[in-house]
């Protein structure tokens, strides 16, 4: 599945501003409400109450919060990188500064796991988590995430 199917070039947040994990969660539940839709607080809700299960920060500084929110109707992701790393419980202890939300229909099953085992494998490939973290802007990080070349989209001029 290419990550172009649930990620677009607007759900990139390149300097989120948070100071701790329930800030990030909301900011993030914020900008994907407006892109998706969906209520912002039954987003927040629903990444809050994964995280009771056990904190989705999966090490080396990377968060995949997610969900199955009512209502959706296709995988949605969102991709944040904060301007500061926060303390997001993460199983090796390091503070979080990539953020991948992965939100998907209750009925998504298999779908759901397989982005969310796509998403963890492209954010652990060599030399993506420092490209990520050096790249100065939305466009970079989108061409990053879905391994375009910047400003070209099969010959093809991108704008955004």
């Amino acid at each position: 599945m290419p990550l172009t199917d649930i990620l677009t070039p607007d759900a990139i947040l390149p300097s989120l501003k948070a100071s701790g994990k329930k800030q990030a969660l909301q900011e993030i539940a914020a900008r994907a409400a407006d892109l998706t839709g969906l209520d912002e607080r039954e987003i927040y809700e629903t990444l809050l109450q994964r995280e009771r299960l056990g904190s989705t920060g999966i090490g080396d500084g990377i968060a995949i919060p997610h969900g199955k929110p009512a209502r959706i109707d296709r995988l949605f992701g969102l991709f944040a990188r904060l301007e500061k790393p926060i303390d997001f419980e993460a199983i090796d202890g390091q503070p979080v500064d990539i953020v991948f939300l992965l939100l998907a229909p209750e009925a998504a099953g298999a779908d759901h796991l397989k982005a969310l085992a796509r998403v963890a494998r492209l954010l652990r490939e060599p030399g993506n988590l420092d490209r990520l973290r050096s790249a100065r802007d939305a466009a970079a990080i989108y061409a990053i995430l879905t391994h375009e070349t910047p400003g070209v989209d099969g010959g093809k001029a991108v704008s955004g």
